[in-house]
């Protein structure tokens, strides 16, 4: 991976701790974010970063409104790797959140040469009859594509007033080579995570967006942009919470702050620093500063936050990819493809039955125990179980491959049930 940036398109491995110190992605941890029946991905460490999740977590605390917004590139099959960003969707959703799921064709066009109509016939056969047989429920969701939802490519153009081809460059590491339409598909995601909070599909509120951390890009691009067009910038100040006045907005604005915050408390305000003080923390005087401006003409938007999942290690070692058919286990996959794949798997496992016997295993570069720590078994009790006999030498590589291979025969046939099922409902969830 190059030094100074993450590239969304490239199939790489990453050092989660340089991540975080590097591009200032912050930690995640349940202790810091408290939530009510978290999924495992949140519980085991899965879910390792964000952006700005505090008013995310405040709506799921106090039961207000929020937005999630994920994404689907139909450009290959679905594998557990996607299927954890949708665990972390389903979650959102049952803490209130209204889901929005974008697929991604435009994207696919321009960065894969996927055209517009395989686009739709993958997204649906691989994706979202997934999607509603894992229980995505129908109830405030919208399913659309990037290239029929005007407003997404209204709010790409719009908002792109702000971005030159050098910030293009430096986040995305284009050069002269790249077409025209994989330079564009960036914007366009923008107006994917923006357009969500347009008043049509709910209004200016928090949003989150669930990601590996390859998309990163996206999220700074989006939320540098979001603040971009505010009018006010609101900061924690030796002064307390500071609310100031941005680039060459006239002074109405700063006396119509004032006399919005003067209904919540004390302000002091210096006028010549085009500066007002509320007594009142950072966060409320952000959000009385939001419906101010939304109040007066500008979108007001909530700068997006996001969440960071570990990627899932392939069944071959490296990273797992939906075009290397081996490396991953795909959710259209027969129990009998998906025993045989696990079988084949690369394991933490010593070189003989013996070794393992006297030195332990190591399950944390294990990808069959990878597979129980972020899909297969629910309990964490079982699981501390399962790692400690590995870690003993009590467990062999056999016997966790023969319980994965349970496992995954009666997931898989269940859920392909279940999407067989969805047939009958899905043009009920498309919005075009």
């Amino acid at each position: 991976m190059p030094e100074d940036r993450i590239d969304p398109w490239a199939s790489e491995t990453y050092d989660y701790g340089r991540l975080i110190e590097k591009f200032g992605i912050e930690q995640f941890s349940m202790e810091r974010f408290p939530m009510p029946d978290p999924p495992i991905q949140f519980r085991r460490g899965v879910v390792f970063g964000c952006r700005g999740f505090d008013p995310v977590h405040r709506a799921i605390v106090d039961g207000t409104g929020f937005a999630v917004l994920t994404g689907l590139a139909p450009s290959g099959k679905m594998h557990f790797g996607h299927k954890m960003v949708l665990d972390q969707v389903l979650a959102y959703h049952r803490w209130g959140a209204d889901v929005f799921v974008a697929v991604a064709d435009i994207e696919a066009w321009g960065a894969r040469g996927v055209p517009l109509d395989e686009s739709r016939h993958l997204a649906i056969e691989e994706y979202i009859l997934n999607y509603i047989a894992l229980g995505l429920p129908q109830e405030r969701t919208s399913i659309y594509s990037q290239s029929k939802r005007k407003d997404v490519m209204d709010i790409a153009f719009e908002m792109s007033r702000p971005v030159n081809w050098s910030t293009m460059k430096a986040v995305y590491g284009f050069t002269d080579e790249t077409n025209m339409s994989h330079i564009m598909s960036p914007l366009v995601q923008v107006g994917d995570i923006l357009h969500v909070q347009l008043d049509k599909y709910g209004g200016p509120r928090p949003t989150i967006v669930p990601v590996g951390v390859d998309q990163d890009p996206h999220i700074r691009l989006s939320r540098d942009i979001a603040k971009a067009f505010r009018y006010y910038s609101v900061q924690e100040t030796e002064q307390g919470t500071g609310v100031f006045l941005k680039g060459d907005r006239p002074m109405e604005d700063l006396d119509a702050a004032e006399t919005e915050l003067l209904k919540h408390g004390k302000v002091e305000a210096n006028k010549p620093y085009r500066a007002l003080y509320p007594e009142m923390s950072v966060e409320e005087a952000n959000l009385r500063m939001l419906e101010l401006e939304h109040s007066r003409g500008s979108y007001g938007f909530f700068a997006p936050s996001s969440s960071y999942n570990m990627f899932m290690t392939a069944l071959t070692g490296g990273k797992m990819s939906s075009s290397i058919p081996e490396s991953a286990i795909f959710l259209t996959d027969t129990p009998e493809e998906a025993i045989k794949k696990m079988k084949a798997a690369v394991t933490g496992g010593r070189t003989t039955a013996e070794e393992q016997r006297e030195q332990g295993g190591e399950p944390d570069i294990c990808s069959v125990y990878e597979m129980f720590n972020f899909h297969l078994i629910e309990s964490d009790d079982e699981l501390a179980a399962v790692r400690k006999e590995c870690l003993d030498g009590d467990r062999l590589c056999g016997a966790c491959k023969a319980q994965a291979a349970e496992l995954l025969e009666s997931f898989l046939s269940d859920l392909a049930e279940k999407r067989e099922a969805a047939r009958d409902i899905v043009k009920e969830y498309m919005d075009d």
